[in-house]
Order: C-alpha cells, then sequence, then structure tokens
C-alpha cells in the first residue's frame, strides 16, 4: 500500500484521502487489488499493461483511445476502468508526497 502519511500527520485531510485510497487500491472490484495496487506503484504490471500505466503516470493527456482500445480486449472495460483510476490516483499520491517534502526541506 501507498504512504498514507506524507508529512507529519498535520494534515486534516489525510484520514479522508487515506479512505479514497483504500477504496480504490484495496476495495471491491473487478480488478485483483494487487494488481490496482501495482499500477498505482507503476511497477509490477503485466508487460501489456506497463506502457500505458507509465504513460497514465507521467503523461495522462498522451494516452490514446487506441491504447485504451486494444487493452479493454484483454480486460474489458470495468477492469480497465480501474486500472487506469488505480495508476492516477496513485501518481497524484506520488505528486502530492514529492511536494510536500519539498516543502518539508525548504
Amino acid at each position: 500500500m501507498i504512504d498514507s502519511d506524507p508529512g507529519d500527520g498535520a494534515d486534516p485531510h489525510a484520514p479522508l484521502r487515506e479512505a479514497a485510497l483504500r477504496s480504490v487500491l484495496e476495495g471491491p472490484g473487478d480488478t485483483d487489488p494487487a494488481l490496482r495496487q501495482a499500477a498505482a506503484a507503476g511497477e509490477g504490471l503485466p508487460t501489456d499493461l506497463q506502457p500505458l500505466v507509465d504513460t497514465m503516470r507521467r503523461h495522462a493527456y498522451r494516452v490514446t483511445d487506441e491504447e485504451v482500445a486494444r487493452l479493454q480486449a484483454t480486460y474489458g472495460d470495468d477492469r480497465m476502468f480501474e486500472i487506469i483510476v488505480s495508476a492516477a490516483i496513485g501518481a497524484s499520491r506520488d505528486r502530492l508526497v514529492a511536494g510536500l517534502q519539498a516543502l518539508e526541506e525548504a
């Protein structure tokens, strides 16, 4: 699971973020939680998903309909949705942690 406490615990929104992370990454769904967690971390994914998740995590605006459609044949609509949301929430979490660490160091 992604570290849920990026700072000293003084953030009043941390519990809500943790609940959202748990819901997406560990809650009920069509995709195995381990795969959702791998998408959030950006590693440990099946080779066919890795390029999409890498693009989602680095440059989400570059993801094409064709990339998603090609994977939908294997994973289906619901699983693709869950994988994409997991990748996005993992990337946002990484950016939040990096930003808070930069502020602490400044």
